[in-house]
């Protein structure tokens, strides 16, 4: 019989809050920002005063640490369950302010009206209205005496029974008296099994992960930094958003803001790129693949709390060492000059907007791959090149779809301990074979999704290339992509629709180019050997038609940067099914000749 792994008690409410003040049970200060609306909170303390049950909330004993002189240090609970409910109570009962959703600094004041016996948020209206006391935590913390309370308000309202205010405020009082139940998780539990219970209960509200439980576990550790690299992450990955919130951080958190943290983000004030936004699990798990050479977050819980993985004893130089290691990686990612040095990179390759990468795990690997190589010292030059040639394979491959913790472990272990250059020859002649690039690829890219990881590839290489858009005189893929240029059918959509095509045929990547909005207007429906007909009539001196291409010699070298064949020049929609085949032949070899060239 497999032994319980947990407790369940009932416990005063008081003795929760005393918990919460004295740091026995960590509630970080923005594990998660408070999400409850005020009205949340008020009903909750309406539930306590009427005695109905506000449900449990859950705690896992940290591990206990051994300490240098052999001691054991017992570890504090982490609340993985009851954030806002338990905040909510501290928020009402003890007056403490809350961070909201926008990171702000808030008071929430219930105010109570003794002779309905209700409670509401506090407002101006309410205010002025002398049935209500405008907040009940003097009152239940004893800031006030009760009688002085009962005075004060019957003075105002005379018409009251003294008694009964009396006895409804005494029942006020006694909130912190009704019980609360606290299912707590031993700490000797198994830390991937702590993680999984945290990601099931949550799994009804809002969406959390295994990133989560691990900030989480960093910000419940003040006594090695962690809740100050818990709001470092969290600042980080909000500011790469909204630059706009940096006077926020200032304003509302002076005690951050004074912290060399604070001054190692505020470049994001000013930084409005969007290539690469970072959530805060994004930012996790960068620096800790890079930091600590491993893929999988479940072992950094494990390494924070002070585990020795060989005698699976908790050790406290362990866990100093892995908070310092960490702080150590959040810091390199967050450090503009790497950050923008690697959006440069990315650039470089002809990734020139966000749109035309799908992965955030490809792109997080590619970040690892260049802190690591930066800490490994190789040359700049060749930093440049692995990760954007593991960046391109990545995405033609699929490396990192899914689920990516064990191709991450995979491949930062092996980063880590042999030359890279060889690691990358490896895997080129595993993955990336003649049969990849004559039979695989040709196959991905008979597809009708518009965003399709290789086709946004085939657009990066020419924006890398300096291609133009279809029938532009000067105007490259680039220029339209960032502009938001329009995507052209080459055998126009309403063109097949007339000969009875449907959607998943005439939307065929392979039937995509970027072209001018002007120029994709004029073409409307008519079959390719129509419009190529006035195109060669237009290199020969007619009239402009179609874009600005007026010699044939361009119009041809402009279909051959586009991937289109010269057979469309007599194509009607018979030969449709022909031209995707060969496009995507002459696509796939670009991608080939781009990805040798990086």
């Amino acid at each position: 019989m497999n032994e319980q792994k947990y407790s369940v008690n009932q416990h005063l409410i008081e003795s929760v809050i005393t918990w919460v003040k004295d740091g026995d049970i960590a509630i970080p200060e923005i594990q998660r920002p408070f999400v409850w609306d005020s009205s949340k909170v008020r009903d909750l303390m309406d539930s306590l005063y009427q005695g109905y049950p506000i449900g449990y909330i859950i705690a896992w004993r940290n591990p206990n640490v051994r300490l240098k002189d052999g001691r054991l240090s017992e570890g504090k609970r982490v609340l993985i369950d009851g954030q806002q409910r338990v905040t909510a109570l501290t928020a009402a009962v003890l007056g403490q302010q809350v961070v909201n959703k926008e990171y702000k600094k808030i008071t929430i004041r219930i105010a109570f009206n003794p002779v309905d016996e209700k409670f509401e948020v506090l407002n101006p209206a309410i205010e002025k209205d002398k049935r209500w006391i405008d907040d009940i935590s003097p009152i239940i913390t004893n800031e006030l005496r009760l009688s002085k309370v009962v005075n004060d308000f019957c003075e105002l309202n005379e018409d009251v029974d003294r008694d009964k205010v009396e006895d409804v405020l005494e029942n006020l009082k006694s909130i912190v008296k009704k019980q609360i139940g606290l299912i707590e998780l031993s700490g000797d539990l198994d830390i991937e099994k702590v993680t999984e219970i945290f990601i099931r209960i949550n799994s009804q509200g809002v969406e959390l992960s295994q990133a989560d439980f691990v900030m989480s576990k960093i910000a419940a550790n003040e006594e090695y930094g962690g809740n100050v690299l818990r709001k470092c992450i969290d600042y980080f990955s909000h500011l790469s958003v909204a630059p706009e919130f940096y006077p926020n951080i200032a304003e509302f958190d002076k005690e951050f803001s004074s912290t060399e943290y604070f001054r190692k983000i505020s470049w994001l004030k000013s930084e409005n790129d969007t290539l690469y936004d970072p959530t805060y699990k994004d930012v996790l798990r960068v620096s800790f693949t890079y930091k600590f050479s491993r893929g999988r977050l479940s072992d950094l819980v494990s390494l924070l709390s002070g585990r020795n993985f060989e005698t699976r004893d908790f050790e406290e130089e362990i866990a100093i060492d892995s908070y310092a290691k960490l702080k150590e990686g959040i810091l390199d990612f967050v450090n503009e000059t790497n950050f923008k040095k690697f959006i440069m990179v990315v650039k470089a390759a002809g990734f020139v907007d966000e749109r035309l990468i799908r992965s955030q795990n490809t792109l997080n690997f590619a970040y690892i791959l260049y802190l690591k190589l930066r800490e490994q010292h190789y040359h700049p030059a060749l930093i440049e090149k692995y990760v954007k040639k593991w960046f391109v394979l990545s995405i033609l491959t699929g490396r990192y779809s899914g689920s990516p913790e064990s191709i991450f472990d995979y491949d930062i272990k092996n980063i880590s301990s042999r030359d890279f250059g060889e690691y990358l020859k490896d895997v080129e002649n595993a993955r990336l074979s003649d049969a990849f690039w004559t039979a695989e690829l040709i196959q991905k890219l008979n597809t009708s999704i518009s965003s399709s990881p290789v086709f946004n590839v085939f657009l990066a290489a020419q924006c890398k290339m300096n291609n133009r858009g279809f029938l532009s005189k000067s105007i490259t893929v680039k220029d339209l992509i960032e502009q938001r240029g329009d995507v052209h059918h080459l055998f126009p959509r309403a063109y097949l629709k007339t000969v009875g095509m449907q959607r998943g045929q005439y939307n065929q990547v392979a039937n995509y180019v970027f072209t001018q909005s002007e120029t994709n207007i004029q073409i409307g429906n008519k079959a390719p050997k129509i419009y190529f007909n006035y195109l060669l009539d237009q290199c020969n001196g007619g009239s402009y038609k179609y874009g600005g291409i007026t010699e044939l010699d361009d119009l041809k070298l402009n279909m051959k940067e586009n991937c289109i064949p010269e057979s469309i020049f007599e194509m009607t929609h018979e030969g449709f099914q022909e031209f995707v085949e060969e496009r995507r032949i002459l696509i796939s070899n670009k991608i080939k000749h781009y990805y040798e060239s990086l």
